[in-house]
C-alpha cells in the first residue's frame, strides 16, 4: 500500500502562522498535522506501508528541514519517503500527476490539511474508496450522489439543489491508483479545466464513466485544520480524543511554580510555567515560558515566552515574545507584541 499525499499549497487561510511554516507542519496537539493524519491513515488500514510520495511546492519554502521531516515520517512508519514538487498551482489533478512516478498498485490519497478519526475495512472489491462525513450544510461542500445499491454515481461541487448530505473530506483509495493516472493524464493533455485549474474529480469522472466501481468509506471524525478558528478547535477536539486514548501528554521534563494545569493538554519539553493557570484544551510547545497568565482553549507554538496574558481561543506560532491583555489573538512566528 502507498500512501499520496498532496501538500503544495501555501496555506493562505491560516496566515499568519503558515507564512514561515507549511501548514501541514503546523502541530496541532503536539503533533504536525501531516504526521498526524499520515500515521493515522496508515493505522486504520493496518496493512504495511510501503511508500509514502509527498507532494511540495516551492523548495524555498519547502525546503530540506521540511523534506528531513517527511523523510523520518515515512520511515517511522518503515515506508519509503518520495519526494515530488509541483511547480505551478494548476490544481488537485496536476497536483497527483506530479508523482507520476509513484503512481502505481493500491495507494490512498490524503490531502494535508485535514484530520480523521476512524475504524474501517477497506471494500477490495471497489475500484475505489471516498471517504465521506454526514454535513448539516451540504452545499458548502462537494458530495457524492449514491444509485441504489449505494454505489458513488456522480460527484457535485456544492450543490444547489439538495443532492446527498456525504461530503467529500479529501481523502481516497485506488485498488490500483494507476487507472486514476491514465485518466489524469487524459485530462492534462486535453486540458480539461474547471474552476481554472486541473481537478482530481474530472479523473474520477472518467473512471466512473469507464465502468470502475466507487464506495463511500465514512469516518467517524473529520477535522478541518483550514484556518485559525478552526485548527483551535480541532486542537481542542483532538486533544479530548487522546485523552480518552490514555495518552500522555504532559512532560515529565516541564517546571511548575505555583501553576495548574486543566487536563486535556499537551505540554512539551522544558516547558516553564509561573503562576499561571492552563488548560483545559492548551497545546504548548517546547521551551515556552508562561508566566502570570491563564490560557484556555489555545495553541502556542515553541520557544516562545507569554506574560501577563488571559488568552482563550488564541493561537500563537513559535519565537514570539508577548505581554498583554488581549484575548483572542493569532499571532505568527517571531513577533514580538509587548
Amino acid at each position: 500500500m502507498k500512501i499520496i499525499v498532496p501538500m503544495a499549497g501555501r496555506g493562505s487561510r491560516l496566515r499568519p502562522h503558515s507564512l514561515t511554516v507549511p501548514k501541514p507542519l503546523i502541530p496541532v496537539a503536539g503533533k504536525p498535522i501531516v504526521h498526524r493524519l499520515v500515521s493515522d491513515i496508515a493505522k486504520v488500514l493496518g496493512e504495511p506501508i510501503e511508500e509514502v510520495a509527498f507532494i511540495l511546492g516551492d523548495p524555498a519554502f519547502f525546503g530540506d528541514d521540511v523534506v528531513a521531516s517527511l523523510t523520518a515520517l515515512a520511515e517511522e512508519l518503515g515506508a519509503k519517503a518520495s519526494i515530488y514538487r509541483q511547480d505551478q498551482p494548476l490544481g488537485t489533478g496536476h497536483a497527483i500527476m506530479s508523482a507520476a512516478p509513484s503512481l502505481s498498485g493500491p495507494a490512498v490519497i490524503a490531502y494535508a490539511d485535514t484530520l480523521i478519526r476512524a475504524e474501517f475495512n477497506l471494500d477490495k472489491d471497489a475500484d475505489s474508496v471516498i471517504w465521506v462525513k454526514q454535513v448539516d450544510q451540504p452545499e458548502a461542500f462537494g458530495v457524492v450522489k449514491l444509485n441504489d445499491a449505494n454505489e458513488i454515481v456522480e460527484l457535485v461541487e456544492k450543490p444547489e439543489e439538495f443532492v446527498s448530505d456525504l461530503a467529500v473530506i479529501g481523502i481516497y483509495y485506488f485498488k490500483d491508483v494507476g487507472a486514476l493516472k491514465t485518466e489524469l493524464q487524459y485530462v492534462l493533455d486535453n486540458n480539461v479545466i474547471n474552476g481554472g485549474e486541473y481537478q482530481i474529480n474530472d479523473g474520477i469522472k472518467r473512471m466512473m464513466a469507464d465502468g470502475k466501481k466507487f464506495v463511500t468509506g465514512q469516518v467517524d471524525e473529520w477535522m478541518d485544520c483550514g484556518n485559525k478558528k478552526v485548527t483551535v478547535e480541532t486542537n481542542q477536539r483532538m486533544l479530548g480524543f487522546l485523552e480518552k486514548d490514555g495518552e500522555n501528554m504532559i512532560s515529565t521534563s516541564i517546571k511548575k511554580e505555583n501553576a495548574n494545569i486543566i487536563e486535556p493538554c499537551f505540554i512539551g519539553e522544558n516547558v516553564v510555567l509561573k503562576n499561571t493557570t492552563i488548560g483545559p484544551f492548551v497545546s504548548i510547545g517546547a521551551d515556552t515560558v508562561i508566566e502570570e497568565s491563564t490560557v484556555k482553549n489555545s495553541i502556542i507554538q515553541s520557544h516562545t515566552t507569554i506574560k501577563n496574558a488571559n488568552l482563550d481561543n488564541a493561537m500563537i506560532g513559535n519565537h514570539v515574545k508577548y505581554n498583554g491583555n488581549f484575548e483572542t489573538i493569532s499571532i505568527g512566528d517571531y513577533s514580538v507584541l509587548e
